[in-house]
């Protein structure tokens, strides 16, 4: 069975910047992330995986469930799909090693356009995971207890810091 350090080595071969195991008591949970879900999105009731779609858990929630776990992988990219793609690896390569509650938390980068844009249903349900910031979970300072990059974007030429989670157990 894999431990973290496989797991690290693993998504840094796959392409991601910076790849960090954490304990569940890294996770800086706060339900206010839902305001900026929610006033400041433009994606607020279109997306899959956003927390405006039906039967929803709401951040106070998930933080109940994802407390379960008691350690994962942080997965930094400047990619969004990368950032995805690896984190979704590792919930695979987490869950064949035995770890069957293994949960990747990423914003979607599956599609080119999200099918709920267009009011259609997702076409990609098995792979759509909600966003890390979606669920209750303050990126910026999750990301900063591990001295990884991460700040408000000034201007549209500066790279985009793209951040995932893969919580196991």
């Amino acid at each position: 069975m894999r431990n973290q350090n496989d797991f690290v080595t693993f998504a840094l071969e796959m392409g991601a910047d910076h790849a960090v195991p954490f304990r569940i008591d890294d996770i800086a949970f706060d339900p206010r992330t839902i305001l900026k879900c929610a006033f400041g999105c433009a994606d607020w009731g279109k997306g899959h995986t956003c927390p405006s779609r039906p039967n929803s858990l709401r951040p106070w929630e998930y933080e109940q469930v994802l407390r379960r776990y008691s350690w994962g992988i942080i997965v930094h990219s400047h990619d969004k799909k990368i950032s995805q793609e690896v984190s979704f690896a590792i919930e695979r390569e987490a869950f064949i090693d035995g770890y069957y509650f293994a949960f990747s938390l990423s914003d979607c980068a599956v599609c080119a356009e999200c099918a709920g844009f267009r009011g259609q249903n997702c076409i990609n349900p098995k792979k759509a995971r909600p966003a890390f910031h979606s669920v209750g979970i303050d990126v910026f300072k999750t990301a900063r207890k591990f001295g990884l990059p991460i700040e408000t974007l000034r201007d549209q030429n500066q790279p985009q810091n793209w951040y995932s989670a893969v919580f196991i157990e």
